[in-house]
């Protein structure tokens, strides 16, 4: 019997921002709340910590945490569990002639966890376009 695969979330994007700027966005706390959600974060290998957000009134979303890979200015990796799903999500930037590509991966999505997968997919769009918004404005 073969193993069902395991599905990733990818979006690569090209920033004009240097990887600098952008590494100080994916690591700072204030920072990442503003693009992506509230956090604890510290960006020290093995550090758990956990991501909040509150969408609608009646609903919290609170995912666990834990930094896998920290190679600044280039690699951020750190595990993402929530409602079922144990994923990890990795940051990879690579300077170019005009800024930074950025790409992002979540892996491990199972074949049962479509919802998760395609939410995921637009989540990672939104903040992707948020954090854009809050580079424009970083010194």
């Amino acid at each position: 019997m073969t193993t069902p695969p395991i599905r990733t979330v990818v979006l690569e994007r090209e920033f004009t921002a240097p990887p600098e700027k952008i590494w100080r966005a994916l690591t700072q706390p204030h920072l990442l709340e503003e693009w992506l959600m509230q956090t604890d974060f510290e960006p020290v290998e093995g550090r758990k910590f956990t991501l909040r957000n509150q969408p609608r009134p009646d609903v919290s979303v609170v995912i666990d945490c834990q930094v896998r890979t920290i190679e600044p200015h280039k690699t951020l990796s750190y595990s993402w569990d929530a409602f079922g799903l144990e994923s990890v999500v990795t940051f990879t930037l690579e300077p170019t002639a005009s800024g930074t590509r950025l790409r992002m991966e979540q892996t491990g999505f199972r074949p049962d966890q479509d919802l998760a997968f395609k939410g995921a997919q637009a989540a990672w769009k939104q903040f992707a376009a948020r954090l854009d918004v809050l580079l424009t404005r970083l010194d």
